[in-house]
């Protein structure tokens, strides 16, 4: 009789889980940044092979910045406040659809393709998978998370101790090893970005997602174009 009940609350729970997420086409909730943030900057790195892959992602056919409206008049928050602190937003990632996750997966498990090895200078490829850097599930992929950092005004670069993507420790916001500056820096977007509504990550001081996003459990792979 144990070993019923243990079969049937499996099935239950694993009935549970599929039906906890789900994928969606539908874009009609979705906006280009650039429809309500007109001075954002971009350097859309999965539209291009300058990322750890080395190569295109699928689902990126154009450099566009997609995000869910409700995050979207967040970061608009978020940019308004570091413009009056002489800032301005680039953008790196938004909306990133599954297939293009799936991408990532794909060339994890590809033993052949190494990529482009600065970006993971200190780990194995297939330790990328296992730690806080690559999920099968992206939060990107529900529409309201984003990667960016600030730049000046004129759009001079503002040193951040680190770049996008690098997986390392350098890339936990509190590393220890940054100069006064660079904290000072990540400081400035975190509390700006903090202050609009978004959170922050453990692993990425360029990652953030709209605390009360509206799509929690949908995951979205309508292509960027």
């Amino acid at each position: 009789m144990k070993k019923i009940f243990l079969i049937i609350l499996t099935i239950f729970c694993t009935t549970c889980y599929s039906y906890s997420t789900q994928i969606s086409y539908d874009k009609s909730d979705f906006a280009p940044v650039y429809t309500v943030i007109d001075d954002v900057s971009y350097d859309i790195r999965y539209y291009s092979s300058n990322n750890f892959t080395g190569n295109k992602i699928n689902g990126y056919k154009a450099p566009i910045a997609y995000m869910t409206k409700e995050a979207l008049q967040a970061l608009s928050i978020a940019a308004d406040d570091l413009r009056q602190q002489g800032y301005r937003l680039l953008i790196w990632d938004t909306y990133r659809p599954q297939k293009a996750v799936d991408n990532f997966v794909e060339w994890i498990n590809n033993p052949k393709d190494p990529g482009d090895k600065s970006f993971y200078p200190d780990l194995k490829k297939s330790e990328l998978l296992k730690g806080q850097y690559i999920a099968e599930k992206s939060g990107h992929t529900r529409g309201s998370t984003v990667d960016l950092t600030i730049i000046k005004k004129d759009g001079s670069f503002v040193d951040m101790g680190g770049t996008f993507d690098l997986f390392s420790q350098i890339s936990h916001p509190d590393y220890k090893k940054l100069t006064k500056e660079q904290k000072r820096n990540r400081q400035i977007l975190h509390d700006a970005m903090i202050k609009a509504g978004f959170k922050g990550i453990d692993s990425e001081w360029w990652h953030f997602t709209l605390e009360n996003e509206p799509y929690p459990d949908t995951y979205f792979n309508f292509d960027i174009e």
